[in-house]
């Protein structure tokens, strides 16, 4: 059983958090935990005094025993932010070592290798290059280049336009007055919204700063009329953490994104969605990896985006949709998008959930 992943708690009784809960949810819910602490007082029997930096903490997750003790072994002493002996170059070993797999993707890496190196620069710019030494220099124009790839593979039955199609319709018929696309990128859909008199209130947001410049660039941002460009905002934020932004929408999207996020971290994407933003509607779609065949530019078992950490078939889609559907009071139905093939189905799926 040491490779399946098992249904696990881990419980600190009296862990120092230099930055309290907040930085236990940064560190920990991206790798898809689910956290629970209890902040302590410096002492019970002298409130005045104060909070402490310790806190009891239970993470939960199913996950394999080597990677939660993993997990623990280089985040533990981050949250202190005090190591009680000499930092060498063996801790930049000890780092790599611990974080292979997991904190090169890691959204805080920067701030775990800083802490756990106790800031010494010159150990902590070793452990950074080393660890991200084979990224692009120019990650925004990478992506640019892979999503370019992606939409030439699935142009010759312009997939785009059938999937944003799709989307609308299920946008119409959610009848909702205020409209969030989650990882929005470019803005194709936002530009679809904005012509649908009866949405309100519409927002995108996007991880990709340069994303979000090339859909106010599209939509003519800044020559929008005061009224048009009232109805719709653009913000940069992350699906890996809470976000009071993305509350009070009542029909949310999230077109072709849930591909692009390591397995660990859905549990946090279902939670920031499902659980804490909580629309009326949520409108999901993802590649079919069954249609891949159909693809005669796409070599076997290739993935449509390099980016992708999965592509689902359906029967994977519609169990992981029906499961976060019950656990978070939602139902869902399916539909296709694009044309159907007899075999296998057809080329984007999608997920139509209601609360």
């Amino acid at each position: 059983m040491v490779n399946q992943p098992l249904p696990l708690v881990a419980r600190i009784t009296a862990l120092p958090c230099r930055g309290g809960s907040e930085i236990l949810k940064r560190l920990f819910e991206p790798l898809g935990y689910a956290v629970r602490a209890e902040h302590h007082s410096l002492d019970e029997a002298f409130p005045e005094w104060g909070e402490s930096n310790y806190y009891t903490v239970e993470l939960e997750q199913s996950i394999t025993l080597q990677n939660l003790l993993t997990h623990l072994y280089v985040l533990i002493p981050v949250l202190d932010a005090e190591k009680h002996y000499w930092v060498g170059q063996d801790e930049v070993e000890k780092l790599l070592r611990h974080g292979e797999g997991w904190l090169q993707s890691h959204p805080e890496r920067e701030l775990i290798v800083k802490r756990y190196l106790r800031y010494q620069r010159r150990l902590s710019d070793e452990a950074l290059a080393r660890l991200i030494g084979d990224e692009e220099a120019d990650p925004d124009a990478e992506q640019e280049r892979r999503t370019g790839e992606e939409e030439a593979i699935e142009k010759p039955i312009a997939l785009n336009q059938l999937r944003l199609e799709a989307v609308m319709q299920a946008v119409t018929e959610s009848g909702a007055a205020r409209v969030i696309d989650l990882g929005c990128g470019e803005g194709k859909l936002l530009k679809e919204l904005l012509k649908q008199k009866e949405i309100q209130e519409i927002a995108g947001m996007d991880v990709s700063h340069r994303s979000l410049e090339i859909a106010s660039e599209r939509m003519h941002f800044d020559t929008m009329p005061p009224k048009q460009k009232e109805r719709i905002r653009l913000f940069q934020g992350s699906l890996m953490y809470k976000d009071g932004r993305l509350a009070g929408f009542e029909t949310a999207t999230a077109i072709e994104v849930i591909e692009h996020l390591d397995p660990p971290r859905l549990a946090a994407f279902e939670r920031v969605v499902f659980e804490h933003a909580k629309p009326n509607t949520v409108i999901i779609t993802t590649p079919n990896s069954e249609y891949n065949v159909r693809f005669e530019t796409l070599p076997a078992g290739q993935f449509r985006h390099k980016d992708h950490r999965f592509e689902w078939t359906r029967q994977q889609f519609e169990s992981w949709a029906g499961e976060v559907a019950q656990r978070f009071g939602y139902t869902v139905t399916f539909r296709p998008v694009g044309n159907v093939d007899a075999e296998v189905g057809s080329p984007t799926q999608m997920g139509v959930f209601s609360r």
